[in-house]
């Protein structure tokens, strides 16, 4: 079955995981190519409008006190489904004028001093989340480098780290890596999309991080045909409070260019949170979340919301009162 994932970037880890699981798990559909990306109405190649809040190359500041670090270009494994796909992954260029993103970012990319001198002057800057691409591919010298810098600003109180790489490279986790985290008191936001990615080898991984006093939370996206059940949901959350990470977000799929086969009806994500709720611990819920298109930030669905329509989207309402439409059109 090697054949299958010729074309992928995964690591061997990921690699020897998928075809052990075989070919028809779910989770090799979020990693091979899809020969037909066509968009839908409403898909965006930004669907979360980060360029527009890009105050200098690799700092987007949507949020009046949060910003986001990107890090690196790079990531372990380039999911199809990735709302940065613009950047990160092979093939997924996706702007039609390069003249109006001649700073785009490459996966050459490395951090400026004009970063943090930019941080430095956003006062009202509180929590930093440091991303990418996978900032976890860097070696500790580069991570230790970037979380100092950030801690070196006063005003920054709460540092973030989204990674993928404790489910796709557990040999990555050693107590080396860990420490440094523990050091700079950074928080890990996890990346977890099915009960499978829960091995041994990724539980001792968390367990080292745990051990050293990271403080974990996971996100999950829904994804249809893959995770898109309660049976799912329930043995992949409760398998991460097992391995100490709290779950945090269930994301509605964002709507970037090609999505199509990966995004679920919102209704879909509203129904199974209802059903989740009466089968698990409160503590092993985690928070329906839709990230408004255009730059609105999440926005967080309960069971039982009725949603507003227009045409052939829902109407979100954001912390400030805005309006933004999120494509349900599937």
């Amino acid at each position: 079955m090697s054949h299958l994932f010729q074309n992928c970037k995964l690591t061997s880890y990921y690699k020897h995981l998928l075809e052990t699981l075989g070919n028809d798990h779910p989770l090799c559909r979020t990693v091979l190519p899809i020969n037909d990306r066509a968009p839908l109405s409403g898909e965006l190649a930004d669907p979360l409008g980060e360029e527009k809040h890009r105050v200098c190359p690799g700092l987007i500041h949507t949020y009046p006190d949060k910003v986001l670090l990107l890090a690196t270009l790079k990531c372990a494994v380039y999911c199809q489904y990735c709302t940065r796909g613009r950047l990160v992954g092979p093939g997924f260029q996706t702007f039609e004028n390069s003249e109006d993103h001649d700073d785009v970012l490459s996966n050459e990319w490395k951090l400026s001093d004009n970063v943090f001198q930019t941080l430095e002057n956003l006062k009202g800057v509180r929590d930093v989340l440091i991303s990418g691409g996978d900032p976890l591919t860097l070696p500790d010298a580069e991570l230790d480098a970037v979380f100092s810098k950030v801690r070196k600003i006063s005003h920054i109180r709460t540092v973030r780290l989204g990674s993928k790489v404790p489910a796709v490279m557990p040999e990555r986790i050693t107590p080396k890596l860990a420490g440094l985290l523990t050091e700079h008191r950074i928080w890990l936001q996890l990346h977890f999309i099915h009960p499978a990615e829960l091995t041994e080898e990724v539980g001792l991984a968390l367990d080292t991080l745990a051990e050293a006093g990271v403080p974990m939370v996971a996100q999950t996206v829904l994804l249809k045909g893959i995770n898109d059940d309660a049976d799912t949901l329930t043995e992949l959350f409760y398998g991460l409070l097992e391995n100490r990470v709290k779950p945090y977000y269930l994301f509605q799929c964002d709507p970037v260019l090609g999505s199509s086969s990966f995004r679920t009806p919102v209704q879909k994500g509203l129904d199974l949170m209802q059903e989740l709720q009466g089968r698990g611990s409160g503590l092993a819920l985690p928070n329906f979340c839709i990230d408004a298109p255009g730059g609105g930030g999440k926005i967080v669905l309960h069971p039982g919301t009725v949603l507003q329509r227009k045409k052939d989207s829902i109407v979100l309402t954001n912390y400030q009162g805005k309006e933004y439409l999120y494509p349900d059109n599937l």
